[in-house]
This record gives structure tokens, sequence and C-alpha cells, in this order.
């Protein structure tokens, strides 16, 4: 029909979507559209399994995973939670693939969503089919703000849209029409991690996960997507636990056929990727992060070349490296500082200022210039590995007993000159030494006593100067990933293992002003 075709839609393509409105926003539809069943599919001509697998390489298996868990037509499942570090690709597979089936989903992203009530306000709009405009003053169709008046709401609209699904299951040529296949609605709840910074998360997370069991609907599948791992989720509620399905970071060799994608000139690009994609993936793998590093650097690497479509040979190669080198440092400083899912709470317009101030490593009056935005987790595992390389192993019982017993049984003596000579003797011939190594079991039980001390901290004086990232709720969930993460950027140093001890050493690189920063 010609009303129907009339605004192109490409709905929900991206995380970009804002869920707060309905899902022709993006292409800026007239304001006398009215949204149909239709808008909760993508309207456009469903993806082949194949065009799906080739549109992300390295995630043939978790596709396949994916499309096995969400199950034939029409058929109940059980939730899932899709995870995995940012830029992994789990927002863009999970809606390809409901492209792929062409069935009719709802997308709400935590990130717009930022309350319990725009939440509940946007999956009612949209299965609702109601747009904020300026004719309905831009309000929703409900106001919900409890999670009791959500679910009465829910289920009401919910039922509506099924019946109307279960109305068009008996017609013909669906896809050609762009109606959505089958009965079953599902609901995506994206950068779920984000609900943990929420006033009422304590109690709008085990409602999220319950959902399924309060609703009692076979019809409806529920879906989250989060960049943090099941752990960090753990409830002392009873909930049905969502399948997880686990998104890794990519491979150099994925990162290269993702760039290639779509090159002009792929003899060209693949030279330039040959020149910078591996020192790059020493410190990030996010595609996005990539890609503004990128644009950038090979603008630079072809400005000598008065031909964008020439195929360079080895001569051209050598010459075009020699003009690219000296940019390459610079912005691998830049690339490690860009800002994926900045916390509101520490963003301050000095802040900004400073990091777009130029910044030259190992210069140690530019260390109050210096900004990382680490997660609260590799923090404190920086502070763990430089405790760990500067002080002697005997040292840990008197440094981190909180109970006191090292010193109480103990008759304190007068320091003697000679033995506090010995100890600065002592202290400066570690200093020359440099940082020691330490074994995993040690970095992991000084990171332990460390964040019990944040925690206790937290209970006693209720501060809130460590509640960054949710707090310390799930500071040992990523603890291993977070190790490999300093490890690749050369933070920490990983040494060979102990002839005796059978298991491998750690020694760090911070700097004592990089510490106390």
């Amino acid at each position: 029909m010609a009303t129907e075709e009339s605004p192109q839609v490409t709905r929900r393509a991206t995380r970009s979507y804002s869920a707060s409105n309905t899902a022709i926003e993006s292409t800026n539809p007239p304001e006398s559209y009215k949204p149909t069943i239709n808008d909760l599919g993508f309207r456009q001509q469903p993806l082949r399994l194949e065009d799906l697998l080739s549109s992300f390489p390295g995630r043939r298996s978790q596709i396949l995973e994916l499309l096995r868990l969400l199950g034939p037509l029409n058929s109940p499942m059980f939730p899932i939670l899709v995870y995995g570090g940012p830029s992994t690709g789990k927002t863009s597979v999970t809606l390809q693939a409901f492209r792929h089936l062409n069935r009719p989903f709802i997308y709400s992203s935590c990130i717009t969503c930022y309350s319990p009530r725009i939440l509940f306000e946007s999956i009612l709009n949209q299965l609702l089919f109601h747009r904020k405009d300026s004719g309905h003053s831009y309000s929703s169709v409900k106001r919900c703000e409890r999670p009791s008046d959500f679910v009465n709401y829910l289920r009401e609209a919910l039922e509506n849209v099924i019946t109307n699904l279960k109305g068009n299951s008996g017609k013909v040529s669906s896809k050609m029409s762009g109606r959505p296949d089958g009965t079953m609605v599902y609901l995506v709840f994206d950068n779920l991690e984000r609900v943990r910074d929420w006033d009422k998360s304590s109690t709008i997370l085990p409602f999220l996960f319950n959902l399924n069991d309060i609703l009692k609907m076979p019809e409806v599948g529920l879906i989250f997507i989060s960049n943090t791992s099941p752990d960090t989720y753990y409830l002392n509620i009873g909930y049905a636990e969502p399948i997880p399905l686990y998104f890794p970071d990519y491979t150099e060799d994925d990162l290269r056929h993702i760039f290639m994608a779509n090159q002009t000139n792929s003899r060209l690009y693949a030279s330039f990727l040959d020149v910078v994609l591996r020192p790059f993936c020493r410190v990030t793998r996010q595609v996005d992060e990539l890609a503004a590093a990128f644009s950038s650097l090979f603008k630079k690497y072809s400005e000598p070349l008065s031909d964008k479509e020439v195929a360079p040979n080895e001569e051209m190669k050598r010459r075009l490296f020699s003009h690219i080198r000296p940019h390459i440092a610079s912005a691998l400083n830049e690339t490690f500082q860009v800002r994926s899912q900045p916390l509101l709470k520490a963003e301050t317009n000095q802040e900004t200022k400073k990091t777009n101030s130029s910044r030259m490593p190992g210069v140690r009056e530019d260390f109050d210039k210096i900004d990382f935005h680490m997660s609260t987790s590799a923090k404190y595992l920086l502070i763990s590995a430089f405790l760990a390389s500067r002080n002697p192993a005997t040292l840990d019982a008197s440094l981190f007993d909180s109970t006191g017993v090292s010193d109480s049984h103990k008759r304190k003596r007068k320091a003697s000159e000679k033995s506090m000579d010995q100890k600065e003797m002592a202290e400066q011939e570690l200093l020359m030494k440099g940082p020691g190594t330490f074994p995993l079991e040690r970095l992991l039980a000084i990171f332990q006593c460390i964040t019990s001390l944040a925690e206790d901290s937290l209970d006693e004086e209720e501060s809130h100067e460590l509640t960054v990232e949710g707090g310390s709720r799930g500071l040992m969930s990523d603890v291993l990933l977070q190790l490999s993460s300093l490890c690749n950027a050369n933070f920490i140093i990983k040494g060979g293992s102990c002839p005796l001890e059978g298991s491998t050493r750690y020694r760090t690189a911070v700097s004592e002003d990089l510490a106390l920063k």
C-alpha cells in the first residue's frame, strides 16, 4: 500500500535507536503517521542466514546459538542474557537476528531510558502504537511509575498485540507486506548494567528477571543485553536465571575482516592495516574506538598519494610507513582515552578540558593531566599489583591484617640508629632493584583485602566516592578479564612460570606517581 511505503523505515538497526519514541522516529516521519502492528518488525526484506553470518565476522557461533535459543516459530523460550565487552556486536547481532527471523520485538535501551518510569512508558508506547508528538503534547500513552501498574498495563497491551498477530497469522505473503511472523513478542532490554546505577535498582533488577514468571505468558520472550557478566546480577531472590550467551572480544583477524569490508581500494587499506592494526590491538579491540582512530590515520597514510586508487608496491609501502610512523604514537595515546560510556557522576567541565590537552607519557609533571577512565575494579587491581611488586610478601600480614594480630602479640622496641640505617639501606636497595614479581594468588589476596576495606568504608561512612560503575558489588566478577586487559595494555607484565611454584608470575610497570593518582 502506498500509505505504508511512504516512510522508509530502517528500524532499530543500531543501538542509537531512541527507545523513548516509536520505531519510526529516527527517519523523521510525518506528524500524521500512526504506528501499526508492522512497526514491531523491521519492515524490511528479511536477511538470509548467509548474509547475516557474513555481516558479522567472528560471530558465527554466537549467531547460531542465539537462533537456537530463540527456537522455531511460536515456540516458548527461556530468558536470555547476552553479555560481553563494549563494542563486541551484541546489540547489532541480536537486532539483525530478528530481522532474519522477521519476528515482532520491542527494544528498549537503559541508556535512553534512564529511570524505571521512562523504561516502562517506552515499552507501553511501542506496544500500544503510540507516538510522542505535538498532537499528544509529547506525552506517553500511560503514566506508569510502579512495577505493579506496569505489569497490569503490560499484560493488557501484550494480549491485544498477540490477538492482532494471531489474526494476521493466517494471511499470506507477510514478508512482502512487512508484517512480522508468528505470535511471539520479544522484549529486548539493552545496556542492562545501567540499571544498577538507578535509585531503585535493588527492586527493579529482580523485577525484570522475574517478569517472565510474573506475566505467565508463554507468548512473551525476554532478552537482556549487558556489558557485564552474569555474576554482577546474582541476587538473594529466587528467579529463573537467564541463559547466558557470551560475546568475546574480536580477534585481530576478525577486526581485519571488519575494517576491510566495503573498502574501495582494498590493497591500499590492507597495507595500512598491516602497519596500525597490531599495535592498536594491544591497547583496545573495541570497533568504535578503532574506527575513530583509523579514520584520521588513513587520511594521513594516503596523503603522499595523488591517486587514491593505486595499488601500492613494496617501495611505496615503505614510503607510506615512514610518513605515518610519527603519528601512530600520539594516536595510540588518544585512543586509550576514548570514553565509550562516560559516567555522569564523574563528568566535570574541568576534566573535559584536561583530556583535550596534549599528553606526553613518561613526563612526571603531566601526570595530573592524565585521566584513563578505568573501571573501579581495574584501578583496584593496579593498586594491588603495585603493592605486590613494591613490598615483599612477608609484609602482607602486617599491611592487610585487619584484626591487628601481628602487632598485638609483639612487644614494641625502640628502634636503634643502626637498625634505622639498615632499614633505609634496604629500602634504597629495594628501590634500585625495581618492581618484583608476584604470583596470581597473592595479587588476588591483596585485591580482596582492598575491596573489602572499600565495602566497609561505604557501609560505615556512607561515602559515595567509590561507588562509580555500580559500586563494589561486582568488583570480583571480572578480575581475570581485567587482568588480561591490563597485561595487553602493558600496565602489568606477565612473566614466566616459577620452577619451584609452577605458577605464572607477574610484575607491574606502574610508577608511584600513577599509583597515587
